[in-house]
């Protein structure tokens, strides 16, 4: 059952009151209001788009008819009038609106000086032409309505970024099939794959994508899951295996039980949190908006003081009404409300790209900070499953040694048992059913194949069968001392050899503990295991600093540790097991798994269990960090050196004198100027990619 994306509730084609088709999803809602409020967003970009276009055209004939007159002065003013009036009242409404609110909580935006500065040039410009004997002077309904206009496109270009940086995620969804095959009462039919039900066993076909997610019941394939991990290479799947939708089946045909359908599937939850991350505000933003609160005060008394001084210079009132108008349109600090949203859009889009999910803009902000890693050990930095690793046999018959490690370990559940079983099958090796399974606790198994005994153990189990195993003694301690397990294998009383197994390490744990370390962050392991085995994975991994002998329900404490000693820290777990250190953490980082990626406790959500995504994540975060500071130093920067210039401070000694349509253009550059600066990110590449 799908969920109603505004309010949650549990909704489907059958108790849905409305539905709603968008980039090839279907969207059930439990109400009216639910369908307004999801529709709300794209009905106002079409009226701002609607309303810009309106806007640029009136301002662009104003501005002809200004810098071409074709009429005498007079009638050229009122055309000018009627051209400048509707883009002052309609396309700049919101701006009044905005500035309206602002008075209400007594405050000022942005919105105050565009409608302020705005209004002062119109309003003058309304006395210029019908009270001409009073004002004498030159129009500036021109200057009004291009700067509304300037600024409404603007606008419509930060929504159009909004849009472009989801984009490549609303388009993994015209990935997935519109139909799927499933079978229903013994017969495999096609439906559309918006009606598949959970429990639907659907049939995929080599070189089709998959409907929804699901788990293999039937079929062994290569899957190319490229469009929701980012990983270039298939994957193997096979029975009991979890399946992604939109994924594409390259060779098998394979039987798939649909576990998750419409909005609970894994490419939804991808898109929603992302788009979660990209409204959010990261703190530096709410900075930049409460610096915005005092800045827009003082340029308006700013703007006063100046007009009122040149007017008492120069007692021309035109002069200084004009030099007060230039000094709110130049300092509307639209940049810096562009600064951060633009980065932190760029950003979590290409994190995502990587397979990467950052939850929130603050989770964004903070992981620049990070100067400490906790990698949990088992599942995290280590597969969370035993594998052998060394086979030493006497007489060098490795083959022979495993065969008969499996035989006996053939009838056990022990996962120690299966890892030996599991690399024989891998090996190719058919393991036969041994006899009289007796399991001695702590100690091994005793069976018996081929009418001799088979024993599997340590070393007690051997002493207490009488076999001589001291000629395997240097070799069962150099495991041990390497953190792995020992199994001495014992077959007709003759030692054949030992079998070594341990949780190996994640492919490129290495890599990512290396590059971490490069960056001058320090990396440590946690674990619940003993010093001497958690010491061991911890020199493989490359990793000096260990927490061994950690309890689950301690692991925050240890945390809480390194924070008192003023340390930011990301705490990288399975986001379940390690649920309270990755909410103590400055930064939880959890590893995704399929269909569970949205329910994981972290900030940052990594798709595929690949430990270079955590550099990958904290290096997309001081990138963006990086252009943010650069688009805030850049918008304040010019509106520190604009703003005196408007004000006319440099006109007595150069000469020197904004006019308001100059300033109004300025003002639209800066903004240009960090949206440009901020797409740059989208040519950032991985390091280990």
């Amino acid at each position: 059952m799908a969920m109603d994306p505004v309010c949650g509730m549990h909704v489907d084609e059958k108790n849905a009151v409305y539905k709603k088709e968008k980039d090839g999803q279907t969207f059930y809602f439990c109400s009216e209001r639910c369908l307004k409020e999801f529709e709300q967003p794209e009905i106002e970009y079409r009226n701002l788009k609607r309303t810009t276009l309106f806007s640029s055209v009136l301002a662009g004939m104003a501005l002809v008819l200004t810098y071409f007159p074709v009429l005498p002065v007079l009638p050229n003013n009122f055309w000018l009038f009627i051209f400048a009036t509707p883009v002052q009242f309609i396309g700049g409404w919101r701006f009044y609106k905005g500035m309206w609110d602002a008075l209400k909580a007594k405050s000022a935006n942005m919105d105050t000086l565009i409608a302020t500065g705005t209004s002062a040039a119109w309003l003058y410009s309304v006395f210029v032409v019908f009270l001409p004997q009073i004002f004498v002077g030159e129009a500036y309904f021109d200057t009004s309505a291009a700067i509304i206009a300037l600024i409404l496109v603007g606008k419509l270009l930060e929504e159009m970024a909004k849009g472009k940086a989801s984009e490549s995620l609303r388009k993994l969804l015209d990935l997935r099939p519109k139909t799927a095959v499933v079978i229903r009462k013994g017969k495999e039919i096609e439906i559309p794959a918006d009606t598949i039900e959970i429990g639907d066993i659907m049939v995929v076909k080599p070189g089709q994508s998959i409907p929804t997610d699901g788990v293999i019941v039937e079929g062994h394939t290569e899957i190319d899951e490229s469009v929701i991990t980012g990983e270039s290479l298939p994957v193997t799947r096979k029975e009991s295996d979890k399946v992604i939708g939109a994924t594409i089946n390259k060779s098998g045909l394979l039987k798939i039980r649909a576990t998750n359908v419409g909005a609970d599937t894994t490419l939804a939850q991808i898109i929603s949190l992302v788009e979660k991350a990209q409204v959010s505000k990261v703190p530096i933003q709410r900075l930049a908006d409460r610096i915005s609160a005092y800045f827009v005060p003082a340029v308006i008394v700013t703007a006063l003081v100046s007009s009122g001084v040149w007017y008492i210079v120069t007692a021309n009132f035109i002069f200084s009404l004009t030099i007060a108008i230039m000094v709110l349109i130049i300092a509307c600090p639209c940049a810096l409300g562009l600064a951060t949203p633009t980065a932190i859009l760029v950003g979590t889009g290409k994190a995502a790209e990587n397979g990467i999910l950052i939850r929130n803009g603050e989770a964004l902000e903070t992981a620049h900070k990070v100067n400490t890693i906790i990698f949990d050990k088992t599942g995290t930095l280590t597969k969370g499953k035993p594998s052998v690793t060394d086979l030493i046999a006497i007489n060098g018959d490795t083959k022979e040694l495993l065969k008969l490690a499996a035989i006996g370990e053939k009838g056990s559940e022990h996962p120690l048992g299966e890892a030996i079983i599991r690399k024989a099958e891998e090996t190719g090796i058919k393991v036969e059913y041994a006899k009289s399974y007796h399991t001695i606790s702590g100690k091994g198994i005793k069976s018996e194949y081929l009418r001799r005994d088979l024993l599997m153990g340590n070393a007690a189990l051997m002493k207490d069968s009488d076999v001589d195993v001291s000629q395997l003694g240097a070799q069962t301690e150099r495991l041990e001392t390497e953190g792995k397990t020992a199994i001495l294998v014992v077959y007709n009383n003759k030692p054949l050899g030992v079998v070594g197994i341990a949780d190996t390490l994640q492919d490129y744990s290495k890599d990512a503990i290396d590059g971490l370390s490069a960056k001058g962050i320090e990396v440590i392991m946690i674990t619940g295991d003993n010093e001497r085995t958690a010491a061991s994975i911890a020199k493989q991994a490359g990793i000096e600093k260990v927490f061994a002998n950690v309890l689950p329900q301690n692991k925050a404490d240890k945390v809480k540790e390194l924070q008192a000693e003023g340390k930011v820290v990301a705490f990288v777990g399975d986001g379940i097991n390690d649920a309270p250190a990755l909410a103590q953490a400055d930064v939880g980082i959890a590893i995704g798994s399929g269909t569970d990626v949205a329910k994981e406790t972290g900030s940052i959500v990594l798709i595929k269990h690949d430990l270079r995504d955590v550099f990958i994540a904290i290096d997309i975060s001081r990138y963006a960090m990086k252009k943010i500071k650069q688009n805030l130093f850049w918008a304040f920067f010019y509106n520190t050196a604009g703003i005196p210039v408007a004000a006319g401070l440099l006109y007595p000694y150069f000469g020197l004198l904004l006019t308001p349509l100059i300033a109004a253009a300025a003002m639209a550059f800066s903004s240009f100027f960090v949206v440009g600066n901020s797409v740059l990110m989208k040519g950032y590449r991985p390091k280990f990619y």
